[in-house]
């Protein structure tokens, strides 16, 4: 990244570091399958038996460890797919598809995306 971008995001980060109500995520040059192979070559690394391998310890070594799941995701653009976007993490996640694209997604169409996900029964798996 540019340099005045890197100091833009450490002012950002300084200036919203006591925030606790929120989690935003930057998906900067980030792809899901990259972060499961690294997350495989890490355990591989500490030498971790296969039979002690669990989906909480690959979680434990993702780039996101320690960040909840996405409960929704907004997909805009007209695209129905993930698109290599938080593979593992999206297992339960709700989609919403829309065609508009992010510039012009406005407040109200989020309070749309979030009024259509309040309607949701979430089963995760069950």
């Amino acid at each position: 990244m540019p340099k005045f971008l890197q100091k833009r995001i450490k002012e950002a980060e300084e200036l919203t570091k006591n925030n606790k109500e929120r989690i935003l995520n930057l998906a900067i040059s980030y792809g899901g399958r990259p972060e499961i192979i690294q997350a495989v070559k890490n355990i591989i690394k500490k030498k971790i038996p296969a039979n002690k391998i669990t989906e909480e310890l690959i979680n434990n070594n993702l780039w996101t460890a320690g960040l909840p799941y996405p409960d929704l995701i907004i997909r805009t653009g007209g695209a129905k797919r993930l698109s290599n976007f938080l593979t593992w993490q999206t297992a339960y996640s709700e989609f919403y598809f829309t065609k508009k694209y992010w510039p012009e997604f406005t407040e109200k169409d989020l309070n749309k995306a979030l009024l259509d996900f309040s309607h949701r029964e979430r089963r995760f798996g069950k």
